[in-house]
C-alpha cells in the first residue's frame, strides 16, 4: 500500500531540515536499510534509510528545498504500479495548508483542546492531533520550559464546528454528555464540542441548553515593530544563505541571550604544574592535550560541587544524575558540541581518544543526535587561538559554561620574587536563576584546585 514518507526530525531542536541529494530515482526498488535520500539538519549531514522492501514512486521535493520535520518529501508503495492520485491530493491540500494563513491561530499543546478536523474529507494525511510527542533524554522527563520545541507546517487541524462526526457515523461526545443530550431532547450534532478533538462535553450540552454561545477566541495581537530593521545587500555586498545550523545557532543563543539573568566569573589560574605535568605524561607515551586535561578538571569540579551540574525548570531546579560535557567544536557553518558521557569517571586518556573521535565526526558532520544532544556543562576553549580572555553564552538548557583563554608565560610574583610563570584565564558563564556567586565561585575553586594539582586527576 502506497504511503507518505516524511522529513524525520533527527534532532530534538530540528525545525526543518534541507534536502541535499536524492540516492534514489523514481520507480527504483527499494530495500531495508537502502539510502533513500541525505538531508542537512541543524547539526549535521545525515543519510535517511528505509526501513522496508518496497519502491520509490513518487519524489515530493526537489534538491536544495527546505522542509518542515513531518512533511512528507515521497511516495513509496509495495509495487511499481500503485494508483497514488488519492496521497497527491491529499499532499496538494498539505502544501496549500503549509503555504496559506489561517484566520485562527493555529492550536498549540498549551492552547485549549478545541481543534479537530473540519469533516473526516478534509482531514489530512497526518494524524488528527498533529504535533509532537513529550521529550525525553535516557529515559527522563524534560520539562518544556528547558527544551526548544520544533513546530510542524503540515496542515494543522482547524477549529472545530457542531456536528463533529467520528469513524463509523456517531458524534465525538462523553457518556455524560450523551445522558444530558437524552435528557433536554437536544441533538448532539448540534452542539459545538470543546472537549479534545472536538469531543462533545456535559458542559456543552448545558451551555447549548441554556442558549449560551460559545466565546470566540481573541485575535492574536499584531507582532510589534522590529527596533532594529534588518540590513539589506548593497551592490557590492555578498549574500551567503544561512544554513540550518547557522539558524538554529542564532535561535537558541537568541533565546539564552534574553532569557537567562547571566553573570561572569574570572578566575587566573597557575599552570606551571600543569605543564609540568603534561611533560611527564608525554615523556611516558600517554599523548593528552591541555585541553583533556581541563575537560576532566571540570568533570571532576562539577562532582565535587554537583550544584553547578543543573538546570532551570520554572518549578524547580533539576540537578544532573551524569556530568556529561559537550566541548565546543568549530565548524566551516558554525559549531557544535560533542558530548563526553560520565567524564568524571573517566581517566584522561580515554577521554583524550573519546574527543578526538568525537570532533573528527563533527567535522565531517557525522555526528548521530545523540552524540551532540544532552549535554549537563560545556567547555568553549579559544587558547589554540591566541585568545587570552572571553565570555561565552549559555548553552541551553545548562547552567553554565566555562571560556578557556590561551595558556601563557608571564611575570609573575611568587614568594616575594618577580618571576616567570605559567598561567591561563578562564570566565564561568552562570544563569543566576541557578547558580549564584558564591556557588560559582567554589566551583572555580574546584577547578583550580584540580588545574594547579594536576596529580590530583
Amino acid at each position: 500500500m502506497a504511503e507518505f514518507f516524511e522529513m524525520p526530525q533527527a534532532s530534538p531542536t530540528m525545525e526543518t531540515g534541507t534536502l541535499l541529494a536524492w540516492k534514489k530515482a523514481e520507480g527504483d526498488s527499494l530495500a531495508p536499510q537502502d539510502v533513500l535520500a541525505e538531508v542537512e539538519t541543524d547539526k549535521a549531514a545525515m543519510e535517511i534509510e528505509v526501513f522496508d522492501s518496497g519502491y520509490l514512486l513518487k519524489i515530493l521535493a526537489e534538491e536544495g528545498d527546505q522542509i518542515p520535520a513531518g512533511q512528507p518529501i515521497a511516495i513509496l508503495g509495495s509495487s511499481a504500479d500503485e494508483d497514488i492520485s488519492e496521497l497527491m491530493a491529499k499532499y496538494e491540500a498539505i502544501k496549500a495548508g503549509a503555504s496559506t494563513p489561517s484566520p485562527t491561530p493555529a492550536p498549540s499543546a498549551q492552547s485549549t483542546p478545541s481543534a479537530a478536523p473540519a469533516t473526516p474529507a478534509a482531514a489530512p494525511a497526518t494524524p488528527a492531533q498533529t504535533g509532537l510527542q513529550p521529550f525525553t533524554w535516557q529515559g527522563k522527563a524534560i520539562h518544556s520550559s528547558i527544551m526548544e520545541m520544533p513546530s510542524f507546517s503540515v496542515g494543522l487541524p482547524e477549529t472545530s464546528s457542531p456536528g463533529m462526526i467520528a469513524p463509523g457515523g456517531k458524534v465525538r461526545s462523553s457518556p455524560a454528555a450523551r445522558a444530558a443530550g437524552r435528557a433536554k431532547g437536544i441533538d448532539l450534532s448540534r452542539v459545538q464540542g470543546t472537549g479534545p478533538r472536538g469531543r462533545v462535553t456535559r458542559a456543552d450540552v448545558l451551555r447549548t441548553a441554556a442558549g449560551v454561545p460559545l466565546a470566540q477566541p481573541a485575535a492574536a495581537p499584531a507582532p510589534p515593530p522590529r527596533a532594529v530593521p534588518l540590513p539589506t545587500a548593497g551592490p557590492n555586498d555578498t549574500v551567503v544563505r544561512n544554513s540550518q545550523m547557522r539558524k538554529t545557532i542564532a535561535k537558541r543563543l537568541k533565546a539564552a541571550a534574553s532569557d537567562a539573568p547571566v553573570f561572569f566569573l574570572t578566575a587566573t589560574l597557575d599552570c606551571d604544574a600543569l605543564v609540568a605535568f603534561r611533560t611527564q605524561l608525554k615523556a611516558e607515551g600517554t599523548g593528552v592535550s591541555y585541553n583533556d586535561i581541563v575537560i576532566q578538571a571540570c568533570a571532576r569540579a562539577l562532582r565535587d560541587v554537583p550544584e553547578v551540574n543543573a538546570a532551570w525548570a520554572d518549578e524547580n531546579i533539576i540537578l544532573r544524575g551524569q556530568v556529561d560535557i559537550g566541548v565546543a567544536v568549530a565548524l566551516p557553518g558554525g559549531l557544535i558540541t560533542p558530548v563526553i558521557r560520565d567524564a568524571d569517571k573517566k581517566a584522561l586518556p580515554e577521554i583524550s581518544k573519546e574527543i578526538r573521535a568525537l570532533a573528527g565526526r563533527a567535522r565531517e558532520q557525522k555526528l548521530a543526535p545523540e552524540e551532540y544532544t544532552g549535554s549537563t556543562f560545556t567547555i568553549s576553549n579559544l587558547g589554540m587561538k591566541k585568545i587570552d580572555q572571553f565570555t561565552a553564552i549559555l548553552n541551553p538548557p545548562e547552567a553554565c559554561i566555562l571560556a578557556v583563554g590561551a595558556m601563557q608565560q608571564q611575570p609573575i610574583v611568587k614568594d616575594g620574587e618577580l618571576a616567570i610563570g605559567w598561567q591561563m584565564k578562564v570566565t564561568l558563564t552562570c544563569d543566576h536563576r541557578v547558580v549564584d556567586g558564591a556557588l560559582g565561585a567554589d566551583f572555580l575553586a574546584a577547578v583550580r584546585q584540580y588545574i594547579e594539582n594536576p596529580s590530583s586527576l
